[in-house]
């Protein structure tokens, strides 16, 4: 942490509590307590980040909403001030060509155009026999296999892996390299030239098989992306920042997800009940959207600063400010959702905002929500004496990245 509080007017450091914050080791599943307090007492407040500068902290459901979907507020992380994620992002960015991640209206629209098709619904759906296969091998070889077994190398981490890389065109035999590099990439504690080493190594291997894809297409979102290459559509190095940004998202918040889901399951055994003795596929699906809101996969905050200044509250959101939306807490706001330290897969959750909310709202978001209906709607049935193989404290739970996620989870049955 830099000793330089740059950004601090008129106000004392230690008043400025730093972000992300780390949550309470007895209560693995909720919100850091200090940002639960800022959602029901300071709602629009300052934090501060890595580099010491102190940008707005945004809690309260209702005010992500306004203000994520306000033209006023900018995803461009080339703009002074921009509250960027780590080091390596920061270092990163200005290097980054234009990305749906990176690019408002109209650039943006534009892009995301190009790489919607595949993750609209109906596409997505289609998928959805292929992804019950894979959950059931992946279950068939868990039960063949020795006990006690570790779910996110048996499931978490495979299901979504082996989902994304059929997508993108990518084998699977490199996975153990995707992943490597991926948590390296986005990792808070990364150097500069760790991150730049990542980024280095998944840009050349992207862009190696977008270039065998232009003469040796298939029916995969790469092929698709070297096609808009050879038709002018897009950049060289647009398409394969663009793989890259589908490949991360597209295997860990999932990744995380199951394992979190299950053992968040395994200490609500009534829950866990829900799935375990239904085969309707309507209520696995309201389990998925309460899992997803209980949980609030990315715990460091979604970024934007504002282009104008916006009056919200009693605050004034100066042009220049940078903003950082705690999902997790929007989640977790019991003015939108009573009592929001019951996990209750009955409650009506579909307006969480898990995957974010306006324009930028997670492009995956529907090819998610099948992999963990598949994976909730089968694992629990198929075997129902799943059990943890150690108590809760001895699992380890792991913050450096965008994700919160689980090292391990030991189950037996």
């Amino acid at each position: 942490m830099t000793d330089t509080f740059a950004g601090i007017t008129g106000e004392t450091a230690p008043s400025i509590p730093d972000y992300p914050m780390p949550r309470q080791a007895g209560c693995p599943f909720q919100p850091p307590a200090p940002v639960r307090q800022l959602t029901a007492a300071e709602p629009i407040a300052k934090v501060r980040i890595w580099d010491g500068s102190t940008p707005w902290i945004i809690t309260r459901h209702a005010d992500q909403r306004a203000l994520l979907n306000d033209p006023r507020v900018s995803i461009d992380e080339k703009l002074p001030g921009f509250p960027h994620m780590t080091r390596g992002r920061a270092d990163a960015a200005t290097t980054t060509p234009p990305m749906v991640a990176n690019t408002d209206a109209p650039a943006h629209t534009r892009l995301r155009r190009m790489v919607n098709g595949r993750f609209m619904v109906r596409r997505v759906e289609a998928l959805r026999p292929g992804i019950q296969k894979i959950t059931d091998e992946l279950i068939d070889a868990m039960l063949a296999g020795p006990k006690p077994a570790d779910l996110v190398t048996a499931l978490g981490l495979p299901v979504p892996t082996l989902v994304i890389s059929e997508l993108l065109g990518a084998p699977y035999a490199d996975h153990e390299f995707i992943q490597r590099n991926s948590n390296v990439a986005v990792s808070h504690s990364a150097t500069v030239e760790q991150s730049r080493e990542a980024g280095a190594a998944l840009s050349g291997y992207l862009g190696g098989l977008i270039e065998q894809k232009m003469t040796r297409p298939a029916d995969d979102m790469l092929s698709e992306l070297a096609a808009r290459i050879k038709a002018g559509e897009m950049t060289p190095a647009e398409a394969v920042v663009m793989a890259i940004a589908v490949l991360i998202a597209g295997h860990e918040t999932s990744a995380s997800m199951i394992s979190l889901g299950t053992l968040a399951l395994l200490q609500n055994p009534d829950q866990l009940a829900v799935l375990r003795d239904t085969d309707d596929p309507t209520v696995v699906a309201a389990a998925v959207e309460e899992l997803l809101r209980y949980l609030s996969i990315v715990h460091t905050g979604v970024r934007r600063i504002a282009v104008e200044d916006i009056e919200i509250g009693d605050q004034i959101l100066r042009a220049g400010d940078g903003l950082i939306f705690d999902l997790s807490a929007a989640n977790w706001d019991a003015g939108t959702f009573p009592g929001p330290e019951q996990l209750d897969l009955s409650r009506a959750a579909r307006q969480h905002q898990a995957f974010g909310y306006g324009p930028h709202q997670c492009l995956g978001q529907s090819l998610a929500r099948v992999e963990l209906q598949v994976v909730y709607g089968t694992l629990y049935r198929r075997v129902p004496t799943l059990r943890l193989a150690t108590s809760i404290d001895e699992i380890e739970f792991a913050f450096e990245g965008i994700a919160y996620r689980l090292r391990s989870l030991p189950v037996t049955w």
